[in-house]
């Protein structure tokens, strides 16, 4: 399986609105990451494509760039490993 682009070895603090519906960049290559801007669609063989979540609640999450998390969409640190 292809591994997915690290956009950035930093997550990014988001505000989220209860009931609205986010979609979550798992390619890396999004120029509005850390959501998806289509950009998966446009490489041959990308295996990816968006995860969709919806907000519990009205608030700030740290939202993973690394795209490695083990708890997507969120950031679990695993970005430490790819900073230089």
């Amino acid at each position: 399986m292809q591994e997915p682009h690290v956009f950035k070895a930093e997550p990014t603090a988001v505000m989220v609105e209860k009931g609205k519906t986010y979609a979550w960049c798992t390619c890396g290559l999004s120029q509005k990451n850390p959501f998806c801007d289509g950009h998966h669609k446009t490489i041959d063989g990308m295996p990816f494509k968006p995860l969709r979540f919806t907000a519990e609640e009205d608030a700030e999450v740290w939202l993973c760039n690394c795209k490695h998390t083990k708890n997507p969409p969120f950031c679990d640190g695993t970005h430490e490993q790819f900073k230089k």
